[in-house]
């Protein structure tokens, strides 16, 4: 797939993304929250692009790093997130002040890895982000299926890991 491709592809998600993340949404339960992801996964993966042959040791590191930051930004998110039930069982969240902080640290060291990269001269894909950004949005699904109790997992006040569920005051 062409970088353009690539790079649309990328801020359409990006902007479908952050665009919804400040408005409440049901939880689904619809076990469909991975599509998306694994679709990044897919088109990341299958690019040639993703190591820098010519590069080898510090594109792998670069990439571990980049899956990183993903990783961290999707618990953040999911743990910055507010979550909360209804009266007729559904589960809610919806991005916080503290989710945007998430969001634009992780925003910022993926500015610095790709500055990095540049430096070390390693040719860089949009195939590395595509990837992280399905790890961010994989990490953040499951943990916010995990804090609704989606699943069979009930969880309350012994559940010293998260808040207990409530009606959201807005």
């Amino acid at each position: 797939m062409s970088g353009l491709t690539n790079a649309v592809v990328i801020c359409a998600v990006v902007v479908l993304v952050i665009a919804r993340q400040f408005k409440a949404q049901q939880i689904g339960t619809d076990r469909r929250w991975w599509v998306i992801p694994a679709v990044l996964v897919f088109l990341s993966v299958r690019d040639s692009d993703l190591i820098d042959h010519h590069h080898q040791a510090a594109s792998v590191a670069l990439l571990v790093a980049e899956l990183l930051v993903g990783l961290a930004m999707g618990a953040g998110w999911a743990r910055t997130s507010h979550v909360w039930t209804e009266a007729d069982g559904t589960a809610w969240s919806k991005g916080t002040k503290a989710t945007a902080l998430v969001w634009a640290v992780g925003i910022g060291l993926r500015v610095g890895l790709f500055g990095l990269g540049a430096a070390l001269d390693v040719r860089q894909g949009s195939a590395t982000l595509m990837l992280a950004l399905a790890a961010t949005l994989l990490v953040r699904s499951g943990l916010l299926l995990q804090r609704a109790g989606v699943g069979g997992r009930t969880y309350g006040v012994a559940d010293a890991a998260y808040e207990p569920l409530r009606k959201d005051p807005v």
